[in-house]
């Protein structure tokens, strides 16, 4: 696992802050609200799981979570001042479930509104409950897990883009703390470079990777002063 790294300087994040969360209030961002659904239904899900539904039973309340949260354009109204994404989005849930009964749930499911293509059948029983771990815990580390799956994301597509996917895939454990099957040596072997350059590009893919962390969590807070307590919190969450 990568440590957060320090904090960075506030223009930096200026045209990234909450990007995501307020393009996705907009009719013709379809774009944006797909990727808000992609990243964040994991953590919904696993909350829901957490409350004691059935896996049927809670993707069905997350598909009615995010069919009503689009439909009444509810991330339209999202005011960045008011705090994180993150807290906003628990608290959205949880209105959600306390006010919406299962069998309306059940007879709104896809209408007029396309259902989300939420994930396979392997992926929703990795989030399933296996331990004593409270909803809220579990939201936050799925939150995170969708943090770091976003980041590990973008820079798979990064280096696919410059034609270095393949020693991407070959070094990605080094991203979790994880040793290189083979270690370095065998990567040189496989790929031809040196030693020293798969070194070398090991240590760029991790510096890589924490400032893809890091704008992934500032599109998230409203303050570029909140993104290091962010990184720490997500840290604390795995």
């Amino acid at each position: 696992m990568p440590h957060p790294p320090g904090p960075p300087g506030a223009s930096r994040f200026q045209t990234t802050r909450w990007s995501i969360v307020l393009a996705a209030g907009r009719a013709e961002s379809s774009a944006a609200l797909e990727e808000l659904c992609a990243t964040y239904w994991r953590p919904i899900y696993g909350f829901i799981r957490r409350r004691g539904h059935a896996s049927e039973q809670a993707r069905d309340l997350t598909q009615g979570f995010f069919a009503r949260f689009l439909e009444r354009r509810d991330v339209g109204a999202v005011d960045p001042s008011r705090g994180r994404f993150r807290s906003y989005l628990l608290a959205a849930v949880k209105n959600f479930m306390a006010n919406e009964r299962e069998r309306e749930l059940a007879l709104k499911r896809g209408g007029g509104v396309v259902p989300l293509s939420l994930s396979s059948g392997d992926d929703l029983l990795a989030i399933d409950p296996v331990d004593a771990r409270t909803p809220e815990d579990d939201f936050e580390r799925q939150w995170a897990l969708a943090i770091l799956r976003r980041g590990l994301d973008r820079l798979r597509e990064e280096q696919a883009a410059r034609g270095r996917g393949e020693i991407f895939e070959r070094l990605k454990p080094v991203l979790a703390g994880e040793r290189v099957e083979g270690g370095y040596a065998a990567v040189a072997e496989e790929t031809g470079l040196t030693t020293i350059a798969v070194k070398v590009a090991a240590h760029r893919l991790k510096k890589r990777y924490g400032e893809l962390l890091l704008e992934e969590v500032a599109r998230t807070v409203d303050l570029p002063q909140e993104i290091e307590d962010e990184m720490q919190h997500l840290f604390r969450a795995l």
